[in-house]
């Protein structure tokens, strides 16, 4: 049996805006720290083609980094992107997984949903519903209005 998650978010931007948003290189360097007072390590890069790569290193510290490679499988800009998953923890623990994400036009916005499966584990996927993914999508969320100009006035 095989561990799944879905996850959506209604993002503020078109499809395409969002799309790049999430595979671009640059883009992705800065929504990945944008919530961060102090961002710590991030290294970012990526290879948009079926059988092309992204890999992202980050963490607090050069001794507690986080790695991440994904293998592009599907490509279907600004629709739907597919990836095999590898990633490494600082404490050596890895795992794969496939990831699908669709980026569907709806309400002037984009439906964005996340399916993620191969968890070995039923408290590692909470953990992504609860926290990696919720993480990447406030990020996501906060890069694109302030890409559009619609980030909330701080008071």
């Amino acid at each position: 049996m095989t561990l799944d998650l879905r996850v959506s978010r209604q993002l503020a931007a078109t499809p395409e805006e969002v799309f790049d948003a999430y595979t671009d290189a640059e883009k992705q360097k800065i929504w990945f720290t944008i919530l961060d007072e102090q961002p710590g390590i991030v290294e970012i890069e990526v290879d948009l083609r079926v059988g092309g790569q992204q890999t992202a290193v980050w963490g607090p510290s050069r001794d507690m980094l986080f790695r991440e490679t994904q293998t592009f499988v599907e490509i279907d800009r600004p629709h739907r992107l597919v990836t095999e998953s590898t990633g490494a923890s600082p404490d050596g623990m890895t795992m794969t997984t496939r990831i699908e994400v669709t980026f569907e036009e709806k309400d002037g916005g984009t439906l964005m949903t996340v399916v993620q499966s191969g968890f070995p584990a039923a408290e590692v996927r909470d953990f992504f519903v609860g926290e990696v993914w919720a993480g990447a999508f406030a990020r996501i969320t906060a890069f694109l209005a302030r890409q559009t100009g619609t980030e909330p006035a701080h008071v």
